[in-house]
């Protein structure tokens, strides 16, 4: 998965291109001392300008600065208690607002608590603190004014009152917008991380599932073909010297267990292969035969090669060969009739780096990765690689892919489950790594079994009946 803050290459991807960042659901919060030292700076330059043109009513002392600082101070606390800190900011606006003529910028702050209130989902008591602090501001102002010897002009007009009437139901409107666009995209990513779980974890029962039921597959046809072969070559070892002529009939059963062992693995495996791919006839494949791949594709390709070629491990060849090709599938399949692609083929010094790229169509969100790329990448992954899919912001789609040399050598010859070696049986082809001996390889029926008694299939004279 991808590490939240780590930046990726290309090469080390192997998830879906990431999301824009409007569309993220972890984005970062700004630290709540920056909106409290922003409406700090509204309070006090517009204070000096009032103070400046006389519409203040008092000294400029540490009393009024107090007044105009403990309500923005108050916001660094707005996240752990909205209400409190709203309460707090309206008393300390309505304090200041007793020595100064109505303005708005002793204001900043009270509006900023209000909205964030809403926005913390405390709705109902920012509303009854913002219509207390109003109501309070008025009486002060206007009713008990002259009992508490304000100056006239800190008196509010009417037009001055339906002003902060309607900044007050602005902010809480705001703050309402602002929550439900919050939960709105809490949803939408909650959703999209529930699809993307659940797609991944139906893709991996489904590969465990097909893994075990081709191992146990795998496992009944060589065992039985396996143990046959190996009986009958000892049959035909021990008639050959004094009974040559019977032991043509081991090695005519072992022909035919050898044929059928072949032919069953092949209906086992032909799952993994594309409906119109036909059954190869070489016995191997690998990039030395990326030209001809990339010439019969159906497409306009071109191919580019960096880094000193360099012979790689069978197994790595012959996954890299399968990926340019998937990926060439699923460009004449959903790029649209007009699509070209680019191969592009990198022998680093640690590994392989393959980018298989195309300028075609895309489908929508979620429709542009299917089973061709979960294949392709489980190939990468079976070999110590990882592979990144998905579409360009220019339009077109992108396949990266890296082969680790190392870590291929080490898996060759390493035990896969249900007994069948990684890389012994492949799709492609019906090599048996793990019935070396008995001499079954891949693409015929060719018989290496007898190889320890110098016998070949056909070779032997016709015999009795054998033991």
């Amino acid at each position: 998965m991808r590490e939240p803050g780590r930046r990726h290459t290309p090469w080390q991807q192997d998830q879906p291109w990431p999301d824009p960042p409007w569309r993220r659901g972890h984005q970062r919060k700004g630290h709540p001392i920056f909106g409290a030292v922003g409406a700090a700076m509204f309070h006090i330059l517009g204070a000096k300008d009032m103070a400046g043109e006389g519409l203040v009513f008092h000294a400029m002392d540490p009393l009024a600065y107090a007044l105009l600082l403990i309500g923005p101070a108050a916001l660094i606390w707005r996240r752990r208690a909205p209400i409190p800190v709203l309460l707090i900011t309206l008393a300390a606006s309505i304090g200041f607002a007793t020595i100064a003529a109505p303005r708005w910028v002793f204001l900043v702050a009270p509006l900023v608590a209000c909205w964030n209130a809403v926005k913390q989902g405390r709705g109902r008591p920012a509303f009854l603190a913002s219509v207390a602090g109003y109501v309070a501001y008025a009486v002060v102002t206007v009713v008990i004014s002259s009992e508490l010897g304000l100056a006239p002009e800190t008196r509010p007009g009417l037009r001055t009152l339906v002003v902060l009437a309607v900044a007050l139901l602005l902010s809480l409107f705001l703050g309402g917008a602002a929550r439900a666009q919050s939960e709105h995209m809490a949803e939408v990513m909650k959703a999209r991380a529930e699809r993307a779980r659940a797609k991944e974890e139906q893709e991996r029962r489904q590969a465990s599932e097909e893994r075990l039921r081709m191992a146990r597959e795998l496992h009944d046809v060589l065992g039985h073909h396996l143990s046959l072969i190996s009986v009958q070559a000892g049959v035909g070892l021990h008639l050959m010297d004094n009974q040559p002529e019977q032991a043509r009939e081991a090695l005519t059963a072992i022909k035919t267990a050898s044929a059928e062992a072949l032919r069953e693995v092949r209906a086992v495996l032909g799952v993994l292969r594309p409906e119109e791919e036909a059954a190869p006839r070489q016995p191997t494949l690998g990039l030395d035969r990326l030209d001809e791949l990339t010439g019969s594709a159906g497409l306009p390709v071109t191919t580019t090669r960096t880094g000193l070629p360099r012979p790689l491990p069978a197994e790595l060849d012959r996954a890299a060969f399968r990926i340019v090709q998937e990926a060439l599938t699923n460009v004449r399949k959903h790029a649209g009739p007009d699509a070209k692609a680019e191969v592009s083929v990198d022998y680093a010094p640690d590994g392989l780096r393959l980018s298989i790229r195309n300028d075609g169509e895309v489908g929508s969100p979620g429709e542009s990765e299917g089973s061709g790329i979960a294949g392709m990448r489980e190939r990468a992954v079976a070999l110590g690689g990882s592979l990144q899919a998905g579409p360009l912001p220019n339009g077109g789609f992108l396949v990266t892919v890296s082969l680790p040399v190392a870590g291929s050598a080490a898996q060759e010859g390493g035990a896969r489950e249900g007994g069948a070696r990684e890389g012994g049986v492949q799709e492609g082809g019906a090599r048996e790594d793990g019935a070396r001996e008995g001499g079954v390889q891949e693409g015929g029926a060719r018989e290496d079994g007898a190889r320890k008694g110098g016998a070949r299939a056909g070779g032997a004279r016709e015999g009795g009946e054998s033991a």
